[in-house]
């Protein structure tokens, strides 16, 4: 009698695991019927692409139907996932401005009419690409647009043509555009403009200069650019549509910004914008090419890093400049890997090597590496500080100059300004960042805080996108502040109430007084002459 009972009791332990396992592949299952989402990222840089692609294959493997405008098609196929091609953008940007260094000599006013024009014309080039006109003209369906906000207001024109929520992203947290699109307010008191080199401790000085630069960036996108950008949208998309500023007030679900406050300054945001910094980072290192994973091994004295992004070209580099950087680097005992364009470096010291493509993500989190010297771009600068390597900044443009500054301030990194850049100037930097342990204990105590999160960026960003496909558009995250106008929003109409009423009503009271009194005065006068 008792082989049946333990066959019986073995058969319940066995049916009692297949239930826990049904559960838990239920618990961790994509949806049964995944959502068709189209991506708009047509950005010629490939650092800015590489964010949203990871979001969308990400979204692709849980098993969403996913249709990407972009520049960088994939070799290879991938399940879900659908490349349409706006290639050749780089062009036209290589005609705007030749070389991206001569941007560190540019204004203000320049720098921004340049940054506007340049999105102009990418918003433009993405529009009429004979690929992207047949989607206009196709009768495919969409149950999500999400887009790269980025001077491109034109492109909500998807999202109105298609009848689908969207969610915007930005690639370097918040700024004007995205915040006008969910009515996220952004004090200028303490958060510095993203051109600007400030830190959230403002001067007196300081914050004059944050305000007027907000004021003329504001000024020069409602004249200058928002025109333009209505007027492509009127020519690519069909009637009838609303008008394009009705849609960046109305249009956007969320915004995901690709920013932490760990990793920049806390600020206030509405509940539809979320900050999903790093999302791009391998968690887990990528295995190297042998022969770089033996350099990095060998590299008995450390190695430092040297990359200005994906768009700054090194081999532009003026010559001096270039020669003052070698004579540096010839006398380090560190081995450095330089990201160089041109098949050659003259004058190339033997502990420098010199490749068109490295794995950054990959390489700093080598033991080994030491120092990044970086643009200082908002991806780079999260990478290095997810992997706890201090940072020399060579900013050029954009928020450069923010992230840099911020590296300075925190203790993570120094900067040395592009047009300053002397064999003496950057050797005490390089020097000055190896020798004191406080800048790699400060950049490692920023990682330890940037990975204390609840739930890894890119299971965040996937969560929120699939919450605004389940919630049809979430409207109920949307502010309020959106159906306000300038003066509504701003308190300017109760303001303007409660000190002018006042001062209307004495005023009324002197001009009664004044008039009694002159009426008074004029009957005394009349009865004097009389008497």
């Amino acid at each position: 009698m008792t082989l049946p009972v333990k066959r019986s009791i073995r058969l319940n332990w066995a049916v009692t695991a297949v239930l826990l396992g049904t559960l838990y592949a239920c618990s961790i299952a994509v949806p049964a019927e995944g959502a068709k989402i189209l991506a708009v990222f047509p950005t010629s840089a490939r650092s800015h692409y590489i964010v949203g692609s990871a979001l969308m294959k990400e979204l692709a493997r849980r098993g969403h139907e996913v249709t990407v405008i972009n520049a960088f098609p994939q070799n290879k196929p991938l399940k879900n996932y659908r490349d349409i091609d706006v290639s050749g953008s780089d062009e036209f940007v290589k005609e705007l401005v030749p070389n991206l260094f001569e941007m560190a000599d540019l204004g203000v006013w320049d720098s921004i009419t340049l940054t506007n024009k340049f999105g102009q014309m990418l918003a433009n080039y993405t529009l009429v690409h004979p690929n992207v006109k047949k989607l206009i003209a196709s009768d495919e369906k969409f149950d999500l647009v999400i887009m790269e906000s980025f001077l491109n207001d034109a492109h909500l024109g998807f999202v109105h043509h298609f009848k689908a929520p969207c969610v915007a992203f930005s690639t370097f947290g918040a700024s004007r555009w995205t915040n006008d699109m969910v009515g996220t307010p952004s004090p200028i008191s303490y958060v510095p403009h993203p051109f600007l080199s400030f830190t959230d401790r403002m001067s007196f000085v300081q914050r004059i200069g944050n305000m007027l630069m907000t004021i003329m960036d504001s000024v020069l996108g409602h004249i200058l650019d928002f025109p333009v950008q209505s007027a492509m949208y009127e020519a690519a998309f069909p009637d009838p549509k609303p008008p394009l500023e009705h849609l960046r007030r109305h249009a956007v679900s969320l915004v995901l910004l690709n920013n932490h406050f760990s990793l920049s300054y806390p600020r206030p945001y509405v509940p539809n914008m979320i900050e999903v910094g790093g999302m791009h980072v391998n968690r887990k290192p990528n295995p190297l090419p042998e022969d770089i994973q033996k350099l990095l091994d060998n590299a008995t004295n450390g190695v430092i890093y040297f990359s200005m992004g994906s768009n700054l070209q090194s081999s532009q580099l003026p010559v001096e400049k270039r020669e003052a950087i070698l004579r540096v680097f010839a006398g380090l005992k560190q081995t450095v890997l330089w990201k160089w364009e041109d098949e050659t470096l003259p004058n190339r010291p033997k502990n420098v090597i010199v490749k068109a493509w490295w794995p950054q993500d990959d390489i700093l989190a080598h033991p080994n590496v030491r120092l990044f010297i970086t643009h200082g771009g908002l991806l780079s600068t999260t990478e290095s500080l997810y992997h706890g390597v201090p940072v020399i900044g060579i900013p050029v443009f954009g928020d450069q100059y923010l992230n840099m500054a911020k590296a300075e301030r925190t203790g993570y990194g120094l900067l040395v300004p592009y047009k300053e850049i002397s064999e003496q100037r950057l050797a005490h930097a390089i020097n000055q960042v190896l020798a004191d342990e406080k800048y790699k204990t400060v950049a490692k105590s920023i990682s330890a805080r940037y990975r204390d999160q609840p739930q890894e960026p890119l299971d965040l960003a996937v969560y929120w996108v699939e919450y605004v496909i389940r919630h049809r558009g979430a409207k109920h995250l949307k502010s309020a502040g959106q159906e306000l106008g300038f003066l509504q929003y701003h308190g300017i109409d109760v303001i303007a109430t409660i000190i002018g009423v006042p001062v209307l009503f004495f005023y009324l009271i002197f001009k009664l007084l004044c008039g009694g009194l002159s009426k008074k005065n004029a009957s005394v006068g009349s009865k004097k002459k009389r008497n």
